[in-house]
């Protein structure tokens, strides 16, 4: 059942006609329900779908046993079997699940934020736009998952993250050691570029963005050319580490990726973009003249 979540966001200012129209709700039916008593078992189910609900929304990708765990975890006594019938009523299912038709390509989600940067790949000093992206791959283990967070001023990767499972968790991780990597420094009012991602449009990483004041941008659907600076970097992530070897676990790719990072992209690869400097020598040189402007 909707209704409570159209409550919870009418509380919040936004009114209940754009609610039910966005997710296609009667409006009547609904001041019907707002209408009418609750009783102890129908506010309980009430409070337990706004929980499921706001745990689907954090990581589209969980299927309703790990929805199940998350809501247990945050003090609700359910059965899977009843969080299973709370999302089939609803319509929340793992995102990578659901059904399609063949050759029916997956529909995009809408933007969480507008596009601020328009494929404008610089930056005039630190900490005014960040890109980030994620990429995969397999191990003998499994798949093992990086989120890269990349300082366009100097290209230097300021945030990184690995994890088994591509979850927002994963994208909040890379933004949060990105801010604590430049820590001191004021990061509010930096625009984070991303792509549509489920990881970058989740509540997770909204409030991460809010906490640090930072400003959300995403490019359009299917267009790689709108985060193509983060592309190229993890091409050369691929064509350099990824693809070099067989890796037997997540662990040994893992040490090889932040190595290749640190000792050759960061201190040895020189970009013409930085004047045929490495992004460690050219945040060396340029950092007393950013801090004069």
């Amino acid at each position: 059942m909707m209704y409570p979540v159209i409550r919870e966001l009418a509380t919040d200012g936004i009114p209940v006609s754009v609610s039910c129209r966005i997710l296609n709700v009667a409006r009547q039916p609904y001041y019907r329900w707002l209408r009418q008593p609750v009783g102890p078992t129908e506010a309980r189910r009430q409070q337990l779908t706004a929980a499921i609900g706001e745990a689907h929304a954090d990581d589209p990708e969980f299927g309703y046993r790990f929805l199940a765990h998350e809501v247990r975890a945050s003090g609700h006594e359910v059965a899977d079997r009843t969080v299973w019938r709370i999302c089939s009523e609803n319509g929340w299912w793992a995102s990578f699940s659901r059904r399609r038709g063949r050759g029916r390509p997956a529909r995009p989600g809408m933007p969480a934020h507008d596009d601020l940067i328009r494929r404008d790949f610089t930056a005039a000093a630190p900490n005014l736009v960040w890109l980030t992206d994620i990429t995969e791959h397999r191990t003998d283990e499994g798949k093992l998952y990086v989120c890269a967070v990349k300082d366009l001023w100097s290209n230097r990767i300021i945030g990184d993250a690995v994890d088994e499972r591509m979850k927002a968790r994963l994208a909040v991780a890379a933004v949060e050691t990105a801010v604590a990597r430049r820590g001191g420094a004021d990061v509010a009012g930096c625009i984070v570029h991303s792509d549509r991602g489920s990881q970058f449009r989740a509540q997770k990483m909204k409030r991460c963005l809010d906490h640090h004041g930072l400003v959300g941008s995403m490019g359009r659907v299917g267009t790689a050319a709108d985060n193509a600076a983060m592309a190229s970097f993890f091409s050369l992530l691929q064509n350099n580490v990824l693809n070099r070897q067989r890796w037997r676990t997540r662990d040994e790719l893992r040490i090889a990726i932040v190595t290749w990072i640190e000792r050759t992209y960061h201190r040895r690869r020189r970009q013409a973009a930085l004047g045929r400097l490495t992004p460690i020598e050219y945040e060396t040189i340029m950092t007393p003249a950013a801090n004069a402007a």
